[in-house]
């Protein structure tokens, strides 16, 4: 945003001086980019006198001047018809850079030298006239530059304003801004609108068919409009701030724009079938042309402005090329409109068409700006169009657009910002920026934004206010209190790093993948439709196609991670990841949340060595890491069941396992399916495991069980027995340790063998069976009898036989 100093000194007095105004802007909020002197290029621009004018010998139109700039004399060929000796005028020096950038050099003209050039006002942006070189007063030294001559200097700053102040895109707006930091008043113009003639209502009418998209829509009538260009005073005010003036009544929208940050359209009246405005949306795959002489497809989203029969503007962004301002407009219409910022900013995106009005409208104009603005060009293009005014205006606002009160706590303010401003203080400060502020007690203020002042909803807007107003370097800095000690970390927390700990310990590396996964991970999974991980909640801005929904499973981000490690020849794997998964609840609402852990191996047990052979891993390597997890947590009872083939969707059949606490089951563990490798582009073998750490954290104990190293040697005997194929060996373990007996200290299983002389449907497992005691040092005696009463129980219990 420019601002001239010159254009905001009509409604505010500046008495600081430039560099101080930019510091206090930046310090309220409104920070300052830049500021310069626009009229600073004029310092190449010499005050010269013309010592002679002779024929050009090859241009009849053509004259060679002598121009004396004190220092020495130049020679410029020019043809203006008022050259003449002894005038002063503006030449330009060699390496003028000018406001449309067009640099002079030297050169000929028709064979002669020219080292200069005398201007004219218009080529100095000083003047309408260019017909003739600008006349300077005989008592103006020569060579001095001219904007010293003239007493020529505006300031202009450039504000980075940010999206929030939609009312600092006008002057108006940037000089309340500079009012309240001053303490003064903001001076408006006067608005005086001569009587009109005729009724508006009479010849025109608005219809709104997209209240959503068009809240309001005002309109005034202007007849015997003449156009034609702009005095010089509009075409300075439009070029400050870095506009191109056009013609009178163009110009009229963009100075009132740029005054009070709505903008306005004028139409054509004459050009509106019907002579009568619809607001509506367009129709998919409608053509129009806009101001720019492009046609532009348009989608159903699109807001239009209309005449009875035919599209004239897209709304709030550009008008259309069949009602433009033309110089024979005799009759003009004055939009002056409040658009949906939301459906302006994706009209403009889609389009690739950002203009000054769409700048603004996207977001979010006054409301209650809007007839204001309408008054104020149609008082300017009476004066300056010498147009006729059609009494009275159409003023349609089927939704009403109001600020609610914010009830402020002077306390809170305060305690915010670390100050001790009185309420009194604070009603000061939101006035002096136009707030409405009733006190309602003691401490409380109702508080009534102005309606220029959309993004005002909260208390904490209103702190914001009262920071800036009151100064940010004035608030004092503070150091937050540190008691001693510390706060310990919370129990989630610390669990989740115990698991990240005791996986790393284990040899796997951590990965950390995006939370957003391919909408075909699910079948890819082989997961049946009925399955809660089929619940996917879609992303509305996917980056792409293979993150267009939220992850329902960790594992399709570790099969990533393997695949690209494979593709770079790193074929022994141990990954995990800990993070959350997303189930949809409705595309509306927020999905539910749970932690998991899952982890995955592939290759080899251990690296190939001189010592050891490479063997590729097992399910039951995996779930040797599963239990030691659980050991690691200190939980107990932990239990492993086949899962049912039903149930086995990207495991191999027989080489899956569910995992089982307390009745729960906590996640699944197994081989991958060979239809998930190559869905996957897997090319070995892969073992995983899921576990839900919402549902594993409540077992989780803190305690720390310390066993005192035993005193007394073990005795050890080994079992085999042949069973059925079916039974687990698990079965066989609990039952031992059911009997309770004090001596057992361990059983575990050290060989399966099926085979020769084992009869089908039967297999042989090879159990050793720890024995201690704590009072003394064994003997065979004491163990024999023990350990012939479990053998015969599991011969009895199991249906099993000794192996002969």
């Amino acid at each position: 945003m420019k601002v001239s100093l010159s254009w905001l000194r009509e409604y505010v007095p500046v008495e600081m001086e430039i560099s101080e105004l930019a510091h206090e802007l930046t310090m309220a909020g409104l920070e300052v980019d830049s500021f310069y002197d626009r009229f600073a290029w004029l310092e190449n621009v010499v005050v010269g006198r013309i010592v002679s004018v002779a024929s050009h010998p090859n241009a009849d139109k053509l004259k060679i001047c002598k121009v004396d700039i004190g220092r020495e004399i130049v020679s410029v060929v020019c043809g203006a018809p008022n050259v003449r000796e002894n005038l002063l005028s503006p030449l330009a020096l060699v390496g003028t850079v000018f406001p449309n950038d067009f640099v002079l050099k030297a050169g000929k003209i028709r064979g002669e030298a020219s080292c200069g050039m005398l201007c004219s006002e218009s080529e100095l942006d000083l003047g309408t006239d260019a017909s003739v070189i600008m006349e300077l007063d005989r008592d103006i030294p020569l060579g001095i530059p001219l904007n010293e001559a003239l007493g020529l200097s505006d300031m202009v700053i450039e504000i980075d304003l940010t999206p929030n102040r939609p009312d600092c895109l006008g002057i108006l707006g940037i000089a309340r801004e500079i009012a309240a930091i001053q303490k003064k008043r903001i001076t408006y113009p006067e608005i005086k609108l001569p009587k009109g003639k005729g009724d508006i209502c009479a010849l025109t009418s608005v219809t709104i068919e997209s209240p959503d998209h068009c809240p309001r829509y005002v309109a005034r009538l202007i007849e015997n409009v003449k156009v034609a260009p702009s005095p010089f005073w509009l075409k300075d005010r439009l070029i400050s701030v870095g506009l191109r003036p056009i013609n009178n009544i163009v110009d009229i929208t963009n100075f009132v724009m740029m005054e009070t940050g709505q903008p306005l359209h004028a139409f054509d009246f004459e050009n509106l079938e019907e002579n009568r405005i619809v607001v509506r949306t367009a129709g998919d795959g409608e053509k129009f042309v806009t101001l720019d002489g492009k046609k532009r497809t348009l989608t159903s989203d699109v807001l239009m402005i209309c005449d009875g029969k035919k599209p004239v503007a897209i709304a709030g962004v550009m008008g259309g090329l069949n009602s433009e301002i033309e110089d024979k407009t005799s009759r003009v219409l004055i939009e002056s409109a409040c658009f949906d910022p939301v459906s302006i900013r994706k009209t403009a995106k889609k389009l690739g068409l950002a203009t000054d009005a769409s700048h603004r409208f996207e977001r979010g104009v006054d409301p209650d700006n809007t007839l204001h603005a309408a008054n104020r060009a149609a008082q300017l293009m009476v004066e300056l169009g010498g147009g006729t005014l059609v009494e009275n205006f159409i003023d349609e606002h089927p939704v009403i657009i109001k600020n609610n009160p914010v009830i402020l706590s002077t306390k809170a303010a305060n305690k915010r910002l670390g100050l001790e401003l009185d309420q009194s203080k604070i009603k000061e400060l939101l006035e002096s920026i136009e707030f409405t502020v009733i006190p309602m007690d003691s401490d409380k203020l109702e508080v009534s934004a102005p309606s220029f002042r959309r993004d005002i909803a909260r208390p904490e807007d209103l702190t914001e206010e009262i920071a800036r107003l009151w100064g940010y370097n004035k608030i004092p800095v503070t150091f937050p209190f540190l008691p001693p000690g510390f706060k310990p970390v919370s129990r989630k927390i610390s669990i989740r790093n115990r698991i990240k700990d005791f996986m790393a310990a284990t040899g796997f590396s951590e990965v950390i993948n995006y939370s957003f996964i391919g909408k075909d991970s699910c079948k890819k999974l082989l997961l049946k439709e009925d399955d809660k991980r089929q619940r996917l909640l879609e992303i509305l801005n996917p980056i792409s196609e293979d993150q267009s929904v939220m992850r329902t499973s960790l594992i399709p981000g570790l099969l990533e991670t393997m695949g690209r490690n494979l593709a770079r020849q790193n074929r022994n794997l141990k990954i995990f990841e800990t993070g959350k998964v997303f189930l949809s609840k409705g595309q509306d609402k927020l999905p539910h949340e749970t932690e998991m852990l899952a982890g995955l191996w592939t290759g080899a047990r251990q690296p190939l060595t001189w010592y050891s052979k490479e063997i590729p891993c097992d399910f039951f390597d995996l779930k040797g890491i599963v239990e030691s997890l659980s050991d690691n947590l200190n939980i107990s009872s932990v239990e492993y069941k086949a899962t049912p083939p039903e149930n086995c969707f990207f495991t191999a059949r027989g080489k899956t396992a569910d995992i089982i606490l307390k009745g729960n089951i906590l996640g699944i563990i197994g081989e991958l399916h060979p239809r998930v490798l190559k869905n996957y582009d897997l090319k070995q073998n892969a073992l995983i495991f899921e576990l839900n750490l919402d549902l594993l954290r409540p077992f989780v104990s803190d305690k720390i069980k310390a066993v005192p190293i035993p005193r007394y040697p073990s005795i050890s005997r080994d079992l085999t027995i042949i069973v059925d194929k079916k039974l687990s060996a698990k079965a066989i373990f609990e039952s031992v340790m059911e009997l309770n007996e004090e001596l057992i200290e361990d059983i575990f299983l050290f060989d399966l063998y099926e085979g020769d002389k084992i009869p089908a449907g039967k297999k042989s497992l090879s159990f050793r069976i720890i024995y201690r005691s704590d009072k003394g040092t064994l003997v065979d005696e004491d163990v024999t009898g023990i350990h012939k009463r479990i053998s015969m129980m599991l011969l009895k219990s199991f249906n099993a036989a000794f192996p002969t």
